[in-house]
């Protein structure tokens, strides 16, 4: 029989469970990572990891819809430009974008809330 799972499906692998010594710092880099590297210069959000993941969920949140809106033109915009082979792929690679991105804001949005203070308690 395996231990109970401490964190919630979807939590970023290479943080350890919020309780955990230190585990802010990980978390940090986790949401430091998904933002782009200039977010790494801004002091305000290193020293508040509740600010940094705020700000990563909003990010991320844009990422996705710019995906989503890509998806939705992509055969107008560059049917013309590209070979017709060409789009599946280029559609594929939207939408596994799209996964990733999912993925991401759901583990931001976890590590937004265990930085609130809300635990994770797992249902039998």
């Amino acid at each position: 029989m395996s231990a109970p799972r401490r964190t919630p499906p979807g939590w970023p692998d290479r943080v350890p469970p919020p309780d955990s010594p230190d585990w802010q710092v990980p978390a940090t880099s986790w949401l430091l990572d998904h933002c782009p590297a200039d977010y790494r210069g801004y002091q305000g959000w290193r020293k508040h990891p509740v600010a940094l993941a705020w700000i990563t969920t909003r990010h991320i949140e844009a990422q996705l819809e710019a995906m989503r809106s890509a998806y939705r033109d992509v055969r107008v915009d560059l049917g013309d430009l590209v070979p017709a082979e060409a789009l599946p792929e280029i559609l594929a690679d939207l939408e596994a974008e799209g996964l990733r991105l999912r993925a991401s804001a759901l583990g931001a949005s976890l590590l937004y809330d265990a930085l609130q203070g809300r635990r994770y308690i797992p249902r039998l």
